[in-house]
């Protein structure tokens, strides 16, 4: 999940990599818009105001996050974890699920593929407040679920990032309002797990 040096001082927007429908009905383009056009450019907008003095100035987003506290910390941290979340996404599939060494390794550490989704939707759903829901790896391989509140990231704790489900409102509540578990179960049909196997690999 490296994240780039910023571009002459600045971090960007990430592009999405599909078309803003393409997501629905899991996801609409509404809420697409305003999730990635707006809550995501504005965490930008924060972080690139703040950088300057701040002795931070051009390193990798992840080392802003290791580095950073307070207000630089949240905006570099939300930044990272909607970039991961965003870029992990593909059109909906019915039957979507992991293959090869990932699908192992799901069953090998939580009994099932089916028993880690519910695992997971339950950690997401039972996070209160704002936060991220996490499958990560650690360094010998065995997978790990984690619920990291506000900005949190899983390499804050030595934890390599694989799956992250956002969990603040503004992911979701123009197209499921309050029914969190809903929306974590819908995601399952959008998961691109050739992305989330890659980043298993590394």
């Amino acid at each position: 999940m490296k994240q780039t040096m910023p571009i002459d001082g600045k971090f960007e927007l990430m592009a999405l990599p599909y078309a803003p429908e393409a997501l629905e009905p899991v996801i609409s383009a509404q809420t697409l818009g305003f999730h990635h056009g707006k809550h995501l450019q504005t965490y930008v907008n924060n972080l690139n105001a703040a950088l300057p003095g701040s002795g931070l100035e051009g390193l990798s987003l992840e080392e802003v996050v290791l580095q950073s506290q307070g207000g630089m910390l949240n905006n570099a941290g939300q930044i990272l974890n909607h970039n991961m979340y965003f870029s992990q996404f593909r059109a909906p599939r019915a039957d979507n699920a992991p293959a090869g060494r990932l699908a192992e390794a799901i069953a090998r550490d939580f009994g099932s593929f089916e028993a880690f989704k519910e695992t997971f939707v339950k950690a997401g759903s039972t996070l209160f407040g704002s936060g991220w829901v996490w499958l990560s790896a650690d360094e010998d391989g065995l997978l790990t679920i984690t619920q990291e509140p506000n900005a949190a990231n899983p390499i804050q704790r030595g934890l390599r990032p694989l799956l992250t489900m956002d969990v603040w409102e503004h992911a979701y509540y123009l197209d499921y309002q309050n029914r969190r578990p809903d929306h974590l179960a819908a995601l399952w049909q959008i998961i691109d797990w050739d992305a989330v196997a890659a980043r298993y690999e590394k």
